[in-house]
């Protein structure tokens, strides 16, 4: 760049500066979001004392302003599936702005998207085709236009219990009647039992079922689909002439320690894949419909079809650079390795405590994807205190471990779903032994202190004083 080019390019930048407006303002984040954003987001995290303010993060940590360091088993909800700012997905954002690219002409071919979808395909033999949006949601809306379009048929099917996103489409085939509650009316789809085939197949009969969306493991709740379901609904909907969807915008990308969770069942061949959340590297939202390439070559059938579906951002340059970093590391890095030894090993050490805990009821899931039950324990006093709580409202156990794991541990995690005493373990899929050595010692002794009764009344405090404190 010459000395003129630097000077105008400088004079470009303006007066704006990132840095200062965050030390300027950083501080009134609460306020700011209270104000202007969804209001009761920032009093429910007052209320559990979920209100830290955290100043810096790398890989499945944390850091507060004090330089305490916190354990990341959320993963921003799946998203940071390579932790926090790892640095080739960096490098790859630096050097693809850099780059100056003429992106989002909306009339030429670029050859960023046509490099991702290349890659994805590769772990992807049977699919042909990618379209690119922004986000999980808008994959899944992908999946369900082009499922009802290629069938000429108008209803979809979804599993109990399942999330696939909360835009309109997406709602539809949501398993939770919360949040469809003041949104209908919605599309006509019906919801099936997970692994129930009978239940299937009598919808099938209808002639009229376009696909079955299913998550491979539910997000909610952890609930994995029984051995050999996957491969027989497969069977029953194209006998049926219908679409088998897997919403893999969780589960994909290494996560379950397959690339895609599908896969561990073998002759699963979806008809059209959704990913998303892990393929942005945390940084650019990106999303992907995968599937067939009679499926896109129906929707985008002529010339006159050629924007009958599209995304305004779909293809940027940058998700795209972020997408083919996070696949260039999973490769390097040996993430599904990493995710495969680690997760059994941290699901095994659960596992055995089952038998320690009464309160313990269940630990399963896959890979880096695992689920904590808890249920009605065995002995008398236990059991007062766990009906004393259900009575108050279901799910309030699990939170009141979420509350300590943070709090006292600096491990953050989360409660599986409304109603559900379920813990849902998705950390980065770069964690390791050390890590799931802090997380196991910490659950015990959170357990521990939920055996001999002291919690219950410690997460009763805590409520009563961040309550009196936001009034």
């Amino acid at each position: 760049m010459t000395t003129a080019e630097s000077a105008s390019e400088s004079s470009r930048a303006g007066k704006f500066d990132l840095g200062a407006l965050l030390a300027e303002r950083g501080a009134e984040r609460y306020e700011l979001h209270s104000r202007y954003l969804n209001h009761q987001l920032p009093r429910m995290l007052h209320t559990l004392g979920f209100d830290k303010v955290y100043e810096r993060a790398e890989g499945a940590h944390f850091w507060d302003a004090d330089g305490n360091d916190y354990l990341d088993m959320l993963a921003g909800f799946g998203v940071m599936g390579l932790g926090r700012h790892h640095p080739v997905v960096r490098k790859a954002l630096h050097d693809v702005l850099d780059a100056q690219l003429a992106d989002l002409t909306r009339f030429d071919c670029q050859p960023l998207p046509g490099l991702l979808a290349e890659k994805l395909l590769a772990h992807t033999p049977h699919l042909d085709r990618v379209f690119f949006g922004n986000s999980g949601t808008e994959a899944v809306e992908g999946a369900l236009k082009f499922a009802r379009y290629a069938t000429g048929r108008p209803r979809v099917l979804y599993c109990e219990h399942a999330f696939h996103g909360l835009t309109a489409g997406s709602l539809s085939v949501n398993g939770e009647s919360g949040f469809k509650d003041g949104f209908t009316p919605l599309l006509p789809d019906t919801a099936v039992p997970l692994g129930d085939l009978d239940a299937l197949e009598r919808e099938l009969r209808k002639k009229d079922v376009a696909a079955l969306i299913v998550e491979p493991i539910q997000g909610k709740g952890v609930h994995v689909a029984p051995p050999g379901y996957l491969r027989a609904a497969q069977e029953l909907l194209h006998r049926h002439k219908a679409l088998l969807i897997a919403d893999e915008v969780q589960t994909g990308l290494g996560r379950t320690g397959d690339f895609y969770a599908y896969q561990h069942e073998e002759g699963v061949e979806p008809d059209l894949v959704c990913v998303a959340k892990a393929l942005s590297g945390g940084y650019v939202p990106v999303g992907a419909t995968i599937g067939k390439d009679w499926i896109f070559k129906k929707v985008f059938s002529s010339m006159d079809r050629v924007l009958v579906h599209s995304a305004s951002f779909g293809s940027n340059a940058q998700a795209m650079a972020a997408g083919l970093a996070v696949l260039s590391v999973m490769e390097d890095e040996q993430i599904i390795a990493n995710v495969r030894t680690t997760g059994e090993l941290l699901r095994t050490r659960l596992a055995a405590l089952t038998d320690q805990y009464e309160l313990l009821a269940d630990v399963r899931g896959r890979g880096l994807m695992i689920g904590i039950e808890f249920g009605r324990p065995r002995s008398l006093k236990l059991r007062s205190r766990w009906t004393m709580l259900q009575a108050a409202r279901k799910g309030l156990f699990a939170q009141m471990v979420v509350v300590p794991l943070l709090q006292r541990h600096r491990i953050l995690t989360q409660v599986s779903g409304d109603h559900m005493e379920v813990i849902k373990l998705i950390p980065p899929l770069v964690v390791d032994e050390e890590d799931v050595d802090r997380f196991v010692r910490a659950f015990r002794a959170v357990m521990d202190d939920a055996h001999d009764g002291g919690l219950m009344w410690e997460f009763g405090r805590t409520l009563v004083k961040q309550a009196v404190a936001i009034r």
